[in-house]
């Protein structure tokens, strides 16, 4: 027989908050509002709470969990995963991330024209004792123009491709859609990844009528969740890769 040394006792006293497994990829669906489900690609992190007296965790256990979930990651269940994690590994607590593009097809503004859209996504899931939290985040990218710059230049103003990145904790279910949409409308203009010529000067002179500080955007976006009764925390925060400047602005709101 062979002998299981991660369940020898430990002497040292020191409980472990976090010890897993990460970046394992792999295959996932998760539910879609307009096709009802996708498939898609995780990075996967699993962590669960060590008591002090246990030397070590199991860290096949974890991936054992995963495989018989995999056809099931959604916001309703990240719950039932996390006590199977818990439950199988003997622990405290149990932890669980999943970060995955999420594709959704955008269609041109004036052409009409298709593409897919890729939204890096995640859902962060944590179980201690009867308390569960989970957070649901999406990166949005969006165009901003400076105000700054429209008002004292001649003719045009610097823009930039923007990085907005949204968590979110909620009373009932949240579709990762609205919550992109939302973003998306409180930009100077989307992003898309297809554009035909009339296409590119509507986004241009759309942008250009509607310009944004980065402390625009956090604060419109924050706004906009503050009026939502499902929302119970958020966060926002807003990155600009700058055009005529060797550095990026940035601005962050988090709000209970």
């Amino acid at each position: 027989m062979l002998e299981d040394i991660q369940s020898r006792k430990d002497h040292r006293r020191i409980a472990i908050d976090k010890v897993g497994v990460k970046d394992i990829v792999y295959p996932i669906t998760v539910l879609d509002k307009t096709h009802g489900e996708q498939h898609t690609v995780a990075t996967v992190n699993m962590y669960v709470g060590l008591p002090h007296h246990f030397k070590g965790t199991h860290m096949s256990r974890f991936v054992e969990v995963l495989n018989e979930h995999r056809h099931g990651i959604a916001v309703g269940n990240v719950r039932p995963i996390l006590e199977t994690i818990r439950e199988r590994l003997d622990a405290v607590s149990a932890h669980l991330e999943l970060r995955f593009p999420y594709f959704m097809e955008k269609r041109a503004p004036v052409s009409r024209a298709p593409s897919l859209m890729a939204y890096p996504c995640a859902l962060k899931g944590s179980l201690k004792e009867d308390e569960f939290d989970l957070v649901a985040e999406v990166g949005v990218p969006v165009t901003s123009v400076c105000p700054c710059s429209k008002a004292i230049s001649a003719g045009g103003a610097h823009n930039q491709r923007s990085q907005v990145t949204v968590n979110v904790r909620f009373r009932e279910f949240v579709w990762l859609e609205d919550l992109i949409h939302l973003v998306e409308s409180r930009a100077s203009c989307e992003v898309f990844s297809l554009l035909k010529r009339s296409d590119e000067k509507y986004v241009t002179e759309r942008a250009y009528n509607n310009p944004k500080f980065v402390e625009d955007i956090v604060r419109d976006v924050a706004q906009a969740l503050l009026r939502d009764p499902n929302v119970t925390w958020f966060s926002v925060e807003a990155e600009n890769f700058e055009s005529i400047h060797n550095h990026n602005a940035y601005a962050y709101v988090e709000k209970w």
